[in-house]
């Protein structure tokens, strides 16, 4: 699949010295949606500004479709839409104004069943003669989203899109995005919301001081960085894990009534039938099996937490 969007060597500092991009190297390919992670200060928010034109960068270059966002702005901003993490509306203006308005910014004529299709999408349409004032935060933040689209934009980027909104209206939201990307729009998101990016998106990018530390299928990432566990629920109790069961690598917890093995499920063994014989053999009694894997929530912890020993 082409890219639509290529950052080469992207840098960033501020007068006071302080490095927000290091060096930002990413492909966004057309029709994808990528969930872009990283803790707070992570440079996030920099990089997607850096892309639309909110922020100049200090160094290296970005693309969109083939427009230089520098030499060639304006084409370049035009393909992009943005929903910003801060709700910021006129408070008195009627919702179909307030959109109306946004698509005229980027040079676009009239097109009223456009814009409904559009508050349609974000069951707006029974708000368009209401002052944004009148809206609930959620409601609100949909708004920002028909905003971001009046213009018909091929990019659309969401920073926190469902911060401060309640389970209901946010998986809402997720149907919506997915929506958007059958119609060809291509999403970057950041979220706080793990299991959001869990939910929706093709591909994982992972910031963290200003870098990336990866960007890589989300399936593939789970495959590769994800553990998969046996917790074994003994019958009696222990004080240490039998000697005899040291090259299984296991882990005795706090009761010491569980043991907890971790295997690889991709290897030509799981060493599972091994270990259970040489419990038996142990005199050990299982009172019950469970496995779990790892959910992106861990694995982007691990990845964050590694990069910052």
């Amino acid at each position: 699949m082409a890219a639509i969007l290529s950052a080469r060597d992207v840098t960033k500092t501020y007068p006071d010295g302080f490095e927000a991009l290091k060096g930002v190297s990413l492909d966004i390919e057309q029709g994808e949606i990528l969930a872009l992670l990283g803790p707070n200060g992570a440079g996030k928010t920099t990089l997607i500004s850096t892309i639309c034109g909110i922020t100049v960068p200090t160094g290296g270059s970005v693309t969109v479709d083939g427009h230089d966002i520098v030499t060639d702005f304006r084409a370049a901003r035009k393909l992009i839409g943005l929903v910003p993490q801060e709700i910021s509306l006129e408070p008195f203006e009627k919702v179909m104004n307030t959109v109306r308005f946004s698509r005229g910014l980027f040079g676009h004529g009239r097109d009223d069943a456009h814009l409904e299709n559009v508050l349609r999408k974000l069951t707006l349409w029974d708000k368009r003669f209401s002052p944004t004032k009148s809206l609930s935060g959620g409601m609100k933040r949909r708004v920002l989203i028909a905003k971001a689209l009046a213009h018909e934009p091929r990019i659309l980027f969401l920073d926190e899109p469902t911060a401060g909104v309640d389970v209901k209206l946010r998986k809402d939201m997720w149907a919506l995005v997915r929506e958007l990307q059958a119609d060809g729009v291509t999403i970057i998101l950041t979220t706080h919301y793990i299991e959001e990016a869990e939910a929706i998106a093709d591909r994982i990018g992972v910031i963290n001081n200003g870098e990336i530390l990866l960007v890589e299928e989300k399936e593939a990432l789970m495959a590769r960085l994800g553990r998969k566990q046996v917790e074994l629920h003994l019958a009696e109790t222990l004080e240490a894990i039998p000697p005899s069961l040291a090259e299984h690598g296991l882990e005795l917890n706090g009761a010491g009534d569980c043991l907890v093995f971790t295997y690889d499920s991709h290897g030509p063994r799981t060493g599972i039938t091994a270990l259970l014989n040489d419990l038996a053999a142990a005199g050990l009694t299982l009172r019950d099996l469970k496995t779990r894997e790892s959910s992106l929530e861990e694995i982007f912890v691990n990845l964050v937490a590694g990069e910052q020993t």
